[in-house]
């Protein structure tokens, strides 16, 4: 039997909220109600740090599925991850999402300095996909199905 009733949101720390925010909302994301801080017992209960703080905001995708939560420390101070991860890297290895017109997402990425991991590979007949470098190393994957 299952426990699991949905897969509600992935959560991502980040240093700059705002940039990453601007970042998927122009994937086409909507920032969901107003960025929120959270702090207090129930935080430091939950993530085992005391004292903390975080600001947080929530997006969605258009269809209105498994939402994105961005969340950025307040206190204690972010810890870098590795910002040049690649994909066989434990732990998170990337976002994904589908996208109608792969190439001219990864254009228009590119034009705002955010660049492909590898390259545009096709799989089989049936989708087209990419790895994209985020703000703060985030791996992006866009997909396009063709079949």
């Amino acid at each position: 039997m299952s426990q699991v009733r949905r897969f509600d949101h992935v959560g991502i720390t980040v240093a700059d909220l705002k940039e990453v925010t601007a970042f998927f909302v122009g994937l086409g994301l909507e920032v969901e109600g107003t960025p929120m801080f959270v702090e207090g017992e129930f935080l430091d209960t939950v993530i085992g740090i005391p004292d903390s703080r975080t600001e947080i905001v929530m997006l969605r995708p258009p269809d209105g599925g498994t939402r994105l939560e961005l969340s950025s420390f307040v206190r204690p101070d972010h810890q870098p991850g590795s910002p040049a991860a690649m994909a066989n890297e434990l732990g998170l290895r990337n976002v994904a999402f589908e996208v109608d017109d792969l190439q001219t997402v990864v254009d228009r990425l590119a034009a705002d300095g955010y660049g492909l991991v590898g390259n545009i590979g096709q799989y089989e007949h049936i989708w087209r996909m990419a790895y994209v470098r985020g703000p703060e190393g985030i791996i992006v994957s866009l997909a396009e199905r063709i079949g």
